[in-house]
């Protein structure tokens, strides 16, 4: 496998797609159904060049791609932190209103919902000093890193947020789990 060779003619979009992954973004086959067939098509050259050149190019079948990066800077952190929030808070209200989580992409996000999840989780959006206005500027930054699309005067989730929903997901088993295992160590002691 060291000695593969990779015929750069055979990656067409290999620009494009470069500085998308570079720039923090997410290709979502939804979004972009001609750079994610491109991607399909030759996902092992890709990941083996992106590979030898330092990035780790990831592709859920669920319908998206990026490049991970453990590290991470700063501003991209605090970026991820604000989105990661407003998906948790939105997540929880749709649950709350009876909602499939895993139905995420078909959502529609508009100013009305954001004006109820502020209202619901002020206190929790105040410590982290974002206002409700900020909550749209967070749906537009979402936007441009492949987690959003905007369509007239909504926002739609794309499918790059399951990895939001799988971190989510994880931290509630560990919490149950944890639970359960405080319930039986308090029953053991009890006896």
């Amino acid at each position: 496998m060291q000695n593969r060779k990779i015929d750069l003619n055979e990656l067409a979009h290999l620009t494009e797609l470069f500085h998308l992954f570079s720039s923090g973004r997410h290709l979502n086959r939804s979004a972009d159904a001609a750079l994610w067939h491109e991607l399909e098509l030759q996902a092992e050259q890709y990941q083996y060049l992106f590979a030898n050149l330092g990035f780790d190019l990831r592709i859920d079948g669920r319908g998206f791609a990026w490049f991970h990066d453990e590290e991470g800077n700063q501003n991209i952190n605090k970026q991820s932190r604000h989105l990661a929030l407003l998906l948790m808070v939105l997540f929880d209200h749709q649950a709350d209103s009876g909602r499939s989580l895993g139905q995420f992409y078909q959502w529609t996000i508009d100013n009305t919902l954001l004006d109820d999840i502020y209202g619901k989780h002020q206190g929790l959006l105040d410590a982290e000093q974002l206002d409700r206005d900020a909550l749209a500027k967070i749906l537009d930054n979402a936007v441009r890193k492949g987690f959003a699309v905007q369509e007239n005067n909504h926002w739609r989730l794309l499918p790059s947020v399951y990895r939001y929903l799988d971190h989510f997901q994880a931290i509630t088993e560990h919490a149950s789990e944890s639970d359960i295992a405080a319930t039986a160590y308090e029953e053991d002691e009890s006896c």
